[in-house]
């Protein structure tokens, strides 16, 4: 039962943090959902930077793995919003700004993961 507490709380504060970040820079960028956008790399990030760090440094903590990978980054990061934000687009016409935020979203989030994985490798260098 531990397992879905840890998992619970950081999901709770990842999606507390998106939801910030949607509500705070989504109005500022009309053409693309940018608070969501960077949300997703951001969790891509840490997700990529915790997974080496928590498995060089911790590798026999499932706690932590859950809080974080499991929880935090699962709950920052959101595929059905984006999903969501790219049928609105198409379903309003905005054909090149889903492109742009699909393609854009894909290649930052794989991106961010390689990123975060070589600055956990270079952190514990």
């Amino acid at each position: 039962m531990s397992n879905f507490i840890l998992v619970f709380i950081g999901g709770g504060l990842g999606s507390m943090l998106r939801f910030a970040l949607a509500k705070w820079l989504n109005p500022l960028v009309t053409q693309i959902p940018f608070g969501t956008l960077l949300a997703n790399v951001l969790s891509c990030l840490i997700l990529g930077f915790a997974a080496y760090y928590l498995q060089t440094k911790f590798a026999g903590n499932t706690n932590l793995k859950l809080l974080v990978l499991v929880g935090f980054c699962g709950g920052f990061s959101t595929f059905s919003t984006f999903s969501n934000e790219n049928i609105s687009l198409l379903q309003s016409g905005n054909y090149l700004y889903a492109s742009v935020y699909l393609l854009g979203s894909l290649l930052l989030g794989f991106s961010a993961i390689l990123l975060g994985l070589w600055l956990g490798k270079w952190w514990l260098n």
